[in-house]
């Protein structure tokens, strides 16, 4: 018996990172997935390697998650392919980041847009499902630094979007909880993905620095994150509602 037996989960961003490991995680603990990516042949990749490893997932790709409309449309294509929603992992996301002095108008729009909007378009759009359904979850991916501010690498933009996720994500825990829905959100520190991991061969990159001096001797890397995900989506979270988790191993709060 898998801890997702039957249910069916909705994972945003698959393509890698995050929604990839827990794409993996969450087949292999026997839910039907069904993912959704801008890039179509990475999402194409995992969604294969999930069902090789005899999982099943879906993948749907090219999808911009920003537009309401192609939103509302991947929920629909889900649900007419596996009948009904279980879980929402609301884990897409793309900042854009950099000195706030440097931060253009265009750049703010879409941060916001990337990282807070698809939040209400992708769960707006799946709502009625989820009330359907009874006992639903959904889970959200804030940040770290919806909590603090960070001068490595600055993210103004970053940081106000994550915190619009932390308070959106107490909002739907209220509206769903008489419809059995639950929400909550995780806020990861620095985890290593392919995008990351050149900056670690950089011994002057502040990045190294964190990694050299984390409490735990290492960055996190996407299984982390989505063992936790694995945790809210199951019933043995089934009093959690509307809170968040930090994964960062102790970075943000030890020095």
């Amino acid at each position: 018996m898998g801890r997702l037996d039957g249910k069916v989960t909705l994972i945003t961003g698959t393509a890698g990172g995050q929604g990839a490991a827990a794409a993996r995680l969450f087949a292999r603990e026997g839910a039907t997935v069904i993912g959704c990516d801008i890039d179509a042949d990475r999402a194409s990749v995992v969604a294969e390697s999930v069902r090789q490893a005899g999982g099943d997932m879906t993948s749907f790709a090219p999808v911009d998650l920003s537009d309401p409309s192609a939103a509302s449309v991947w929920v629909h294509d889900a649900v007419a392919r596996a009948g009904g929603i279980d879980v929402l992992y609301n884990n897409a996301s793309a900042p854009r980041v950099g000195p706030f002095s440097e931060m253009t108008w265009e750049d703010w729009r879409f941060t916001i847009s990337n990282e807070l909007d698809l939040i209400f378009t992708v769960t707006r759009a799946a709502w009625p499902h989820l009330v359907a359904r009874g006992g639903a979850v959904i889970i959200n991916t804030a940040s770290v630094s919806a909590y603090r501010g960070a001068q490595f690498v600055e993210q103004a933009g970053h940081g106000a979007a994550k915190g619009g996720v932390l308070a959106i994500t107490r909002h739907l825990a209220a509206s769903g909880a008489p419809h059995g829905i639950r929400a909550n959100s995780i806020s990861p520190g620095l985890i290593v993905t392919a995008q990351i991991e050149p900056f670690l061969d950089d011994p002057d990159h502040p990045i190294r620095a964190m990694a050299d001096t984390h409490p735990l001797g290492r960055l996190g890397r996407p299984e982390d994150v989505a063992r936790v995900a694995l945790f809210l989506a199951s019933d043995d979270a089934a009093y959690l509602n509307a809170v968040d988790i930090i994964v960062d191993g102790g970075q943000s709060l030890i020095s």
